[in-house]
Protein backbone atom coordinates (compact mmCIF):
# COMPACT_ATOMS: atom_id res chain seq x y z
CA UNK A 1 0.00 0.00 0.00
CA UNK A 2 1.59 3.23 -1.08
CA UNK A 3 1.60 6.69 1.06
CA UNK A 4 -1.49 7.88 -0.66
CA UNK A 5 -3.61 4.78 -0.40
CA UNK A 6 -2.46 4.98 3.55
CA UNK A 7 -3.76 8.34 3.87
CA UNK A 8 -7.22 7.52 2.25
CA UNK A 9 -7.87 4.47 4.35
CA UNK A 10 -7.02 7.41 7.51
CA UNK A 11 -9.50 9.29 6.52
CA UNK A 12 -12.28 6.91 6.21
CA UNK A 13 -11.38 5.54 9.28
CA UNK A 14 -11.50 9.60 10.65
CA UNK A 15 -15.15 9.52 8.84
CA UNK A 16 -16.41 6.81 10.64
CA UNK A 17 -15.43 8.26 13.99
CA UNK A 18 -17.01 11.62 12.81
CA UNK A 19 -20.31 9.77 11.81
CA UNK A 20 -20.77 8.62 15.12
CA UNK A 21 -20.61 12.07 16.70
CA UNK A 22 -22.41 13.90 14.58
CA UNK A 23 -25.04 11.44 15.01
CA UNK A 24 -24.74 11.90 19.03
CA UNK A 25 -25.20 15.85 18.55
CA UNK A 26 -28.29 15.19 15.74
CA UNK A 27 -30.08 12.67 18.28
CA UNK A 28 -29.44 15.72 21.41
CA UNK A 29 -30.81 18.52 19.06
CA UNK A 30 -33.84 16.24 17.65
CA UNK A 31 -33.17 17.25 13.78
CA UNK A 32 -30.47 16.34 11.20
CA UNK A 33 -27.49 18.67 11.12
CA UNK A 34 -27.58 20.95 7.82
CA UNK A 35 -24.61 21.98 5.45
CA UNK A 36 -24.65 24.33 2.91
CA UNK A 37 -22.02 24.49 0.25
CA UNK A 38 -21.24 27.93 -1.67
CA UNK A 39 -18.37 27.09 -4.47
CA UNK A 40 -16.93 30.43 -6.16
CA UNK A 41 -14.75 29.89 -9.70
CA UNK A 42 -13.77 28.01 -12.11
CA UNK A 43 -14.70 23.65 -12.69
CA UNK A 44 -11.67 22.34 -10.87
CA UNK A 45 -13.18 24.64 -7.72
CA UNK A 46 -16.56 22.83 -8.54
CA UNK A 47 -15.15 19.44 -8.37
CA UNK A 48 -13.03 19.97 -5.42
CA UNK A 49 -16.86 20.86 -3.74
CA UNK A 50 -18.31 17.67 -4.97
CA UNK A 51 -15.60 16.34 -2.47
CA UNK A 52 -16.63 18.30 0.34
CA UNK A 53 -19.96 17.75 -0.22
CA UNK A 54 -19.54 13.55 -0.46
CA UNK A 55 -17.40 13.60 3.13
CA UNK A 56 -19.55 16.04 4.90
CA UNK A 57 -22.81 13.57 3.63
CA UNK A 58 -20.64 10.75 4.84
CA UNK A 59 -20.30 12.14 8.45
CA UNK A 60 -24.23 12.46 8.62
CA UNK A 61 -24.59 16.22 7.27
CA UNK A 62 -27.97 16.96 5.67
CA UNK A 63 -27.59 19.51 2.60
CA UNK A 64 -29.44 22.49 2.67
CA UNK A 65 -29.68 25.55 0.12
CA UNK A 66 -29.71 28.27 3.13
CA UNK A 67 -26.67 29.63 5.11
CA UNK A 68 -28.45 29.63 8.33
CA UNK A 69 -27.22 26.10 8.43
CA UNK A 70 -25.33 23.74 10.88
CA UNK A 71 -21.82 23.77 8.64
CA UNK A 72 -21.08 26.29 5.69
CA UNK A 73 -17.94 25.91 3.39
CA UNK A 74 -17.32 28.42 1.15
CA UNK A 75 -14.60 27.32 -1.45
CA UNK A 76 -12.94 30.28 -2.55
CA UNK A 77 -11.57 31.44 -6.06
CA UNK A 78 -8.88 34.40 -6.06
CA UNK A 79 -8.22 34.82 -9.92
CA UNK A 80 -9.59 38.65 -9.31
CA UNK A 81 -9.74 40.37 -6.52
CA UNK A 82 -12.96 41.53 -6.49
CA UNK A 83 -13.77 37.97 -5.66
CA UNK A 84 -12.37 38.01 -2.06
CA UNK A 85 -14.31 41.27 -1.22
CA UNK A 86 -17.74 39.34 -2.07
CA UNK A 87 -16.67 36.31 0.23
CA UNK A 88 -15.53 39.02 3.32
CA UNK A 89 -19.06 40.39 2.38
CA UNK A 90 -20.46 37.23 2.80
CA UNK A 91 -18.86 36.38 5.91
CA UNK A 92 -20.03 39.38 7.33
CA UNK A 93 -23.78 38.63 6.86
CA UNK A 94 -22.89 35.01 8.43
CA UNK A 95 -21.80 36.18 12.12
CA UNK A 96 -25.45 36.69 12.91
CA UNK A 97 -26.29 33.37 11.93
CA UNK A 98 -23.33 32.02 14.08
CA UNK A 99 -24.42 33.73 16.90
CA UNK A 100 -27.98 32.08 16.78
CA UNK A 101 -26.95 28.41 16.73
CA UNK A 102 -23.71 27.79 18.79
CA UNK A 103 -23.18 24.16 16.89
CA UNK A 104 -22.88 26.25 13.86
CA UNK A 105 -19.22 25.54 11.58
CA UNK A 106 -17.77 27.97 8.90
CA UNK A 107 -15.38 26.67 6.99
CA UNK A 108 -13.14 28.31 4.10
CA UNK A 109 -11.14 26.77 1.40
CA UNK A 110 -9.59 26.98 -2.10
CA UNK A 111 -7.39 29.26 -4.27
CA UNK A 112 -8.47 32.51 -1.76
CA UNK A 113 -6.94 30.68 1.47
CA UNK A 114 -3.58 29.62 -0.30
CA UNK A 115 -2.76 34.00 0.19
CA UNK A 116 -1.03 34.43 3.24
CA UNK A 117 -2.60 38.29 3.29
CA UNK A 118 -6.13 36.72 3.25
CA UNK A 119 -5.70 34.28 5.79
CA UNK A 120 -3.92 37.05 8.10
CA UNK A 121 -7.30 39.17 7.38
CA UNK A 122 -9.25 36.30 8.40
CA UNK A 123 -7.83 35.88 11.76
CA UNK A 124 -7.97 39.57 13.38
CA UNK A 125 -11.01 40.84 11.36
CA UNK A 126 -13.11 37.49 11.25
CA UNK A 127 -12.84 35.32 13.87
CA UNK A 128 -16.31 33.55 13.82
CA UNK A 129 -14.43 31.24 10.91
CA UNK A 130 -13.94 27.86 12.43
CA UNK A 131 -11.89 25.86 9.52
CA UNK A 132 -9.36 27.07 6.95
CA UNK A 133 -7.57 25.18 4.58
CA UNK A 134 -6.15 25.42 1.18
CA UNK A 135 -6.37 24.31 -2.40
CA UNK A 136 -3.64 20.95 -1.85
CA UNK A 137 -6.04 18.86 1.62
CA UNK A 138 -9.47 18.96 0.47
CA UNK A 139 -8.86 15.16 1.53
CA UNK A 140 -8.52 16.36 5.29
CA UNK A 141 -11.91 17.95 5.70
CA UNK A 142 -13.46 15.39 8.30
CA UNK A 143 -9.76 15.36 9.88
CA UNK A 144 -10.05 18.97 10.35
CA UNK A 145 -13.88 18.78 11.91
CA UNK A 146 -12.78 16.29 14.25
CA UNK A 147 -9.92 18.61 15.30
CA UNK A 148 -12.01 21.38 15.56
CA UNK A 149 -15.04 19.73 17.86
CA UNK A 150 -11.77 19.08 19.88
CA UNK A 151 -10.58 22.20 20.40
CA UNK A 152 -12.39 25.90 21.00
CA UNK A 153 -9.59 27.76 18.59
CA UNK A 154 -9.53 28.32 14.71
CA UNK A 155 -8.34 25.47 12.69
CA UNK A 156 -5.83 26.48 10.28
CA UNK A 157 -3.94 23.91 7.75
CA UNK A 158 -2.59 25.27 4.67
CA UNK A 159 0.08 23.50 2.67
CA UNK A 160 2.65 25.19 0.59
CA UNK A 161 2.47 22.52 -2.10
CA UNK A 162 1.85 19.19 -1.79
CA UNK A 163 2.74 15.68 -4.35
CA UNK A 164 -0.02 13.51 -2.63
CA UNK A 165 -3.12 12.68 -4.87
CA UNK A 166 -5.51 10.72 -2.18
CA UNK A 167 -7.76 8.54 -4.36
CA UNK A 168 -11.26 7.04 -3.57
CA UNK A 169 -12.46 9.63 -1.27
CA UNK A 170 -16.68 10.27 -1.65
CA UNK A 171 -18.09 12.14 -4.15
CA UNK A 172 -21.27 14.15 -4.04
CA UNK A 173 -21.90 14.41 -7.24
CA UNK A 174 -24.28 17.34 -8.95
CA UNK A 175 -25.54 15.37 -11.98
CA UNK A 176 -26.21 11.52 -12.50
CA UNK A 177 -25.52 11.26 -16.51
CA UNK A 178 -22.13 13.59 -16.39
CA UNK A 179 -19.46 14.20 -14.04
CA UNK A 180 -15.51 16.37 -14.57
CA UNK A 181 -12.70 14.24 -13.65
CA UNK A 182 -9.45 15.66 -12.82
CA UNK A 183 -6.67 14.32 -14.39
CA UNK A 184 -3.91 16.78 -12.88
CA UNK A 185 -3.68 19.71 -10.80
CA UNK A 186 -1.50 22.53 -11.02
CA UNK A 187 0.26 25.07 -13.33
CA UNK A 188 3.71 25.73 -14.68
CA UNK A 189 3.15 27.96 -17.17
CA UNK A 190 3.31 31.55 -14.29
CA UNK A 191 1.35 34.01 -17.12
CA UNK A 192 2.37 37.12 -15.61
CA UNK A 193 -1.55 38.08 -15.11
CA UNK A 194 -1.91 35.01 -13.46
CA UNK A 195 -2.37 34.51 -9.52
CA UNK A 196 -3.21 30.40 -10.17
CA UNK A 197 0.16 28.88 -10.06
CA UNK A 198 0.51 30.56 -6.73
CA UNK A 199 -2.11 29.13 -4.89
CA UNK A 200 -2.77 25.49 -7.06
CA UNK A 201 1.12 24.75 -6.61
CA UNK A 202 3.35 22.69 -9.45
CA UNK A 203 1.78 20.52 -12.11
CA UNK A 204 1.12 16.95 -10.91
CA UNK A 205 -0.44 14.23 -13.23
CA UNK A 206 -3.13 11.62 -11.96
CA UNK A 207 -1.67 8.14 -12.77
CA UNK A 208 -3.68 6.73 -16.06
CA UNK A 209 -4.83 3.75 -14.60
CA UNK A 210 -6.58 5.79 -11.74
CA UNK A 211 -8.46 7.87 -14.00
CA UNK A 212 -9.46 5.20 -15.92
CA UNK A 213 -10.90 3.34 -12.67
CA UNK A 214 -12.73 6.36 -11.66
CA UNK A 215 -14.41 7.13 -15.32
CA UNK A 216 -15.39 3.06 -15.49
CA UNK A 217 -17.05 3.57 -12.25
CA UNK A 218 -18.96 6.33 -12.69
CA UNK A 219 -20.26 5.24 -16.37
CA UNK A 220 -21.41 1.81 -14.23
CA UNK A 221 -23.39 4.36 -12.22
CA UNK A 222 -24.74 5.98 -15.15
CA UNK A 223 -22.59 8.75 -16.51
CA UNK A 224 -22.76 9.16 -20.33
CA UNK A 225 -20.52 12.34 -20.58
CA UNK A 226 -17.63 13.34 -18.82
CA UNK A 227 -15.15 16.62 -18.32
CA UNK A 228 -11.33 15.74 -18.33
CA UNK A 229 -9.99 18.64 -15.92
CA UNK A 230 -7.03 20.39 -15.57
CA UNK A 231 -5.38 24.04 -15.18
CA UNK A 232 -3.72 22.82 -18.80
CA UNK A 233 -4.47 19.54 -19.71
CA UNK A 234 -2.18 19.63 -23.01
CA UNK A 235 0.57 19.11 -20.67
CA UNK A 236 -0.43 15.90 -18.62
CA UNK A 237 1.66 13.28 -18.03
CA UNK A 238 5.27 14.93 -18.19
CA UNK A 239 5.85 14.29 -14.42
CA UNK A 240 4.82 10.32 -15.01
CA UNK A 241 6.77 7.30 -15.55
CA UNK A 242 6.56 5.46 -17.29
CA UNK A 243 5.86 8.97 -20.36
CA UNK A 244 2.32 9.03 -21.31
CA UNK A 245 1.14 12.32 -23.56
CA UNK A 246 -2.75 13.97 -23.10
CA UNK A 247 -3.43 12.49 -26.51
CA UNK A 248 -2.61 8.77 -25.49
CA UNK A 249 -4.51 9.26 -22.24
CA UNK A 250 -7.78 10.35 -24.98
CA UNK A 251 -7.03 6.93 -26.30
CA UNK A 252 -7.46 4.90 -23.35
CA UNK A 253 -10.09 6.77 -22.25
CA UNK A 254 -12.26 6.39 -25.46
CA UNK A 255 -12.33 2.72 -25.43
CA UNK A 256 -14.02 2.28 -22.32
CA UNK A 257 -17.26 0.74 -22.83
CA UNK A 258 -20.90 2.97 -22.14
CA UNK A 259 -19.38 6.31 -22.52
CA UNK A 260 -20.75 8.33 -24.96
CA UNK A 261 -19.10 11.60 -25.03
CA UNK A 262 -15.52 13.33 -24.10
CA UNK A 263 -15.15 16.73 -23.20
CA UNK A 264 -11.78 18.23 -21.51
CA UNK A 265 -10.62 21.72 -20.24
CA UNK A 266 -8.43 24.20 -20.35
CA UNK A 267 -6.29 23.74 -23.32
CA UNK A 268 -2.85 25.91 -23.23
CA UNK A 269 -2.02 26.54 -27.50
CA UNK A 270 1.69 26.07 -26.61
CA UNK A 271 1.46 22.45 -26.09
CA UNK A 272 -1.35 21.38 -28.22
CA UNK A 273 -0.06 18.73 -30.12
CA UNK A 274 -0.61 17.45 -33.76
CA UNK A 275 -0.97 14.14 -32.09
CA UNK A 276 -3.91 15.70 -30.24
CA UNK A 277 -5.60 17.10 -33.16
CA UNK A 278 -5.06 13.42 -35.46
CA UNK A 279 -6.66 11.70 -32.11
CA UNK A 280 -9.66 14.18 -31.93
CA UNK A 281 -10.45 13.71 -35.53
CA UNK A 282 -10.68 10.15 -35.84
CA UNK A 283 -12.77 10.38 -32.38
CA UNK A 284 -16.27 9.10 -32.35
CA UNK A 285 -16.50 10.21 -28.46
CA UNK A 286 -14.60 13.54 -28.36
CA UNK A 287 -16.91 16.36 -28.62
CA UNK A 288 -16.43 18.72 -30.83
CA UNK A 289 -15.44 21.79 -29.40
CA UNK A 290 -11.94 22.99 -27.81
CA UNK A 291 -11.63 25.75 -25.87
CA UNK A 292 -8.15 27.36 -26.32
CA UNK A 293 -7.60 30.58 -24.74
CA UNK A 294 -5.70 33.40 -26.43
CA UNK A 295 -5.89 36.41 -24.11
CA UNK A 296 -4.47 38.57 -26.65
CA UNK A 297 -3.90 39.57 -30.80
CA UNK A 298 -0.36 41.17 -30.31
CA UNK A 299 2.63 39.05 -30.04
CA UNK A 300 4.44 41.75 -28.11
CA UNK A 301 1.46 41.66 -25.84
CA UNK A 302 1.59 38.00 -25.84
CA UNK A 303 4.98 38.22 -24.63
CA UNK A 304 4.83 40.39 -21.88
CA UNK A 305 1.55 37.81 -20.52
CA UNK A 306 4.56 35.10 -20.99
CA UNK A 307 2.03 33.11 -22.78
CA UNK A 308 4.71 31.30 -24.41
CA UNK A 309 3.33 31.70 -28.34
CA UNK A 310 3.23 34.13 -30.87
CA UNK A 311 0.16 35.73 -32.98
CA UNK A 312 1.17 33.68 -36.10
CA UNK A 313 1.79 30.41 -34.49
CA UNK A 314 -1.74 30.84 -32.54
CA UNK A 315 -3.41 31.14 -36.37
CA UNK A 316 -1.08 28.22 -37.99
CA UNK A 317 -2.43 26.42 -34.97
CA UNK A 318 -6.29 27.33 -35.45
CA UNK A 319 -5.78 26.26 -39.40
CA UNK A 320 -4.68 23.06 -38.31
CA UNK A 321 -7.66 22.42 -36.29
CA UNK A 322 -9.62 23.79 -38.60
CA UNK A 323 -8.59 21.53 -41.65
CA UNK A 324 -8.54 18.57 -39.39
CA UNK A 325 -11.83 19.25 -37.93
CA UNK A 326 -13.94 21.52 -40.15
CA UNK A 327 -16.76 21.90 -37.97
CA UNK A 328 -14.87 21.96 -34.36
CA UNK A 329 -16.71 24.71 -32.25
CA UNK A 330 -13.65 27.49 -31.22
CA UNK A 331 -14.38 29.16 -27.78
CA UNK A 332 -11.77 31.62 -26.35
CA UNK A 333 -10.61 33.89 -23.52
CA UNK A 334 -10.05 37.27 -24.30
CA UNK A 335 -7.92 39.92 -22.08
CA UNK A 336 -8.56 43.36 -22.60
CA UNK A 337 -6.32 46.36 -20.98
CA UNK A 338 -3.28 44.33 -20.01
CA UNK A 339 -0.97 47.47 -18.94
CA UNK A 340 1.31 47.36 -22.10
CA UNK A 341 -1.48 47.19 -24.71
CA UNK A 342 -1.84 49.84 -26.82
CA UNK A 343 -4.53 50.63 -29.45
CA UNK A 344 -2.92 48.84 -31.86
CA UNK A 345 -2.41 46.19 -30.11
CA UNK A 346 -5.64 45.87 -29.75
CA UNK A 347 -6.05 45.98 -32.84
CA UNK A 348 -4.13 42.64 -33.09
CA UNK A 349 -7.03 41.23 -30.51
CA UNK A 350 -10.01 41.98 -33.00
CA UNK A 351 -7.95 40.90 -36.48
CA UNK A 352 -7.64 37.30 -34.33
CA UNK A 353 -11.16 37.65 -33.45
CA UNK A 354 -12.49 38.55 -37.40
CA UNK A 355 -10.40 35.66 -38.59
CA UNK A 356 -11.11 33.05 -36.72
CA UNK A 357 -14.89 33.53 -36.01
CA UNK A 358 -15.38 31.80 -33.00
CA UNK A 359 -18.71 30.78 -31.20
CA UNK A 360 -18.28 32.13 -27.36
CA UNK A 361 -15.47 34.28 -25.86
CA UNK A 362 -15.21 34.86 -22.34
CA UNK A 363 -14.18 38.53 -22.57
CA UNK A 364 -12.50 40.12 -19.90
CA UNK A 365 -11.08 43.53 -18.47
CA UNK A 366 -7.57 42.97 -17.23
CA UNK A 367 -7.53 42.79 -13.22
CA UNK A 368 -4.84 43.59 -11.55
CA UNK A 369 -3.62 40.83 -9.17
CA UNK A 370 -1.21 41.55 -6.47
CA UNK A 371 1.48 39.03 -6.11
CA UNK A 372 1.71 38.51 -10.09
CA UNK A 373 4.28 40.13 -12.44
CA UNK A 374 1.74 42.23 -14.52
CA UNK A 375 0.83 43.46 -11.15
CA UNK A 376 3.89 46.09 -11.13
CA UNK A 377 3.49 47.33 -14.43
CA UNK A 378 2.81 50.32 -16.13
CA UNK A 379 -0.57 51.11 -17.64
CA UNK A 380 0.22 52.90 -21.01
CA UNK A 381 -4.27 53.41 -21.62
CA UNK A 382 -6.50 55.08 -19.46
CA UNK A 383 -9.82 53.67 -18.08
CA UNK A 384 -12.10 55.27 -20.88
CA UNK A 385 -9.72 53.92 -23.50
CA UNK A 386 -9.34 50.08 -22.23
CA UNK A 387 -13.54 50.31 -21.68
CA UNK A 388 -13.85 51.67 -25.22
CA UNK A 389 -12.12 48.57 -26.44
CA UNK A 390 -13.64 46.18 -24.28
CA UNK A 391 -17.20 47.41 -25.43
CA UNK A 392 -16.00 47.69 -29.28
CA UNK A 393 -14.62 43.50 -28.99
CA UNK A 394 -17.79 42.54 -26.79
CA UNK A 395 -20.21 43.78 -30.23
CA UNK A 396 -17.83 41.68 -32.45
CA UNK A 397 -17.64 38.37 -30.37
CA UNK A 398 -21.28 38.70 -30.54
CA UNK A 399 -21.83 39.59 -33.68
CA UNK A 400 -19.46 36.61 -35.20
CA UNK A 401 -21.21 34.64 -32.60
CA UNK A 402 -24.57 34.98 -34.13
CA UNK A 403 -23.37 34.07 -37.02
CA UNK A 404 -21.13 30.99 -36.54
CA UNK A 405 -23.40 29.45 -34.07
CA UNK A 406 -26.58 29.64 -36.47
CA UNK A 407 -24.83 27.39 -38.95
CA UNK A 408 -26.63 24.21 -38.09
CA UNK A 409 -30.40 25.78 -37.97
CA UNK A 410 -32.48 23.06 -39.40
CA UNK A 411 -30.11 20.25 -39.18
CA UNK A 412 -30.99 17.23 -36.69
CA UNK A 413 -28.48 16.94 -34.01
CA UNK A 414 -27.84 14.91 -30.88
CA UNK A 415 -28.56 16.45 -27.99
CA UNK A 416 -27.71 14.84 -24.29
CA UNK A 417 -30.84 16.38 -22.19
CA UNK A 418 -29.20 18.42 -18.83
CA UNK A 419 -32.19 19.56 -17.29
CA UNK A 420 -36.31 21.43 -17.55
CA UNK A 421 -35.81 24.57 -18.33
CA UNK A 422 -35.61 27.28 -15.83
CA UNK A 423 -38.01 29.90 -17.50
CA UNK A 424 -40.34 27.63 -19.08
CA UNK A 425 -41.68 23.89 -17.54
CA UNK A 426 -42.68 22.62 -20.80
CA UNK A 427 -38.96 22.97 -22.28
CA UNK A 428 -35.88 20.98 -21.30
CA UNK A 429 -32.56 21.99 -22.52
CA UNK A 430 -29.99 19.72 -23.33
CA UNK A 431 -26.07 20.80 -25.30
CA UNK A 432 -25.40 19.83 -28.61
CA UNK A 433 -21.29 18.04 -28.74
CA UNK A 434 -20.51 21.86 -29.95
CA UNK A 435 -21.29 22.52 -26.58
CA UNK A 436 -24.06 24.81 -27.78
CA UNK A 437 -27.55 24.83 -25.74
CA UNK A 438 -30.76 23.43 -27.19
CA UNK A 439 -34.61 24.15 -25.62
CA UNK A 440 -37.00 22.16 -27.07
CA UNK A 441 -40.39 20.69 -25.79
CA UNK A 442 -39.92 17.98 -23.13
CA UNK A 443 -40.49 16.19 -19.54
CA UNK A 444 -38.55 15.89 -17.11
CA UNK A 445 -37.80 12.15 -17.73
CA UNK A 446 -35.38 12.55 -20.88
CA UNK A 447 -33.03 14.44 -18.59
CA UNK A 448 -29.81 12.44 -18.95
CA UNK A 449 -30.94 11.10 -21.97
CA UNK A 450 -29.85 11.43 -25.59
CA UNK A 451 -32.43 12.52 -28.04
CA UNK A 452 -32.59 13.66 -31.60
CA UNK A 453 -33.71 17.19 -32.14
CA UNK A 454 -33.70 18.96 -35.12
CA UNK A 455 -32.61 22.47 -34.54
CA UNK A 456 -35.32 25.10 -35.73
CA UNK A 457 -34.74 28.36 -34.84
CA UNK A 458 -30.99 29.70 -33.91
CA UNK A 459 -31.15 32.08 -31.16
CA UNK A 460 -27.41 33.74 -30.84
CA UNK A 461 -26.19 31.47 -27.97
CA UNK A 462 -28.24 29.11 -28.31
CA UNK A 463 -31.01 26.95 -30.23
CA UNK A 464 -34.87 26.33 -30.24
CA UNK A 465 -35.85 22.43 -31.49
CA UNK A 466 -38.39 19.93 -31.68
CA UNK A 467 -37.76 16.30 -31.46
CA UNK A 468 -37.90 13.85 -34.60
Amino acid sequence: MNTNETEALRQKEIMERLKVRISDISKELGRPLTYCSICFGCQMNAKDSEKLEGILETIGYVRTDSEDCDFLIMNTCTVRENANLRVYGRLGQLKKYKKNNPHMMIALCGCMMQESLVVEKIKESYRHVDIIFGTHNVFKLAELIETKLDTKGMVIDIWEGTSEIVEDLPSERKYDFKCGVNIMFGCNNFCTYCIVPYVRGRERSRRPEDIIKEIKELVADGVVEIMLLGQNVNSYGKNLEPKITFAQLLTQVEQIEGLKRIRFMTSHPKDLSDELIEVMAKSKKICRHLHLPFQAGSSRVLKDMNRCYTKEQYLELVDKIRTAMPDISLTTDIIVGFPTETEEDFKETLDVVRRVRYDSAFTFIYSKRTGTPAANMEYVSTDEEIKERFDKLLSEVQSIAKETCGRYEGTTQEVLVEGVNEQDPSLVTGRLSNNLLVHFPGTSDMIGRFMDVKLTEAKGFYYLGETV
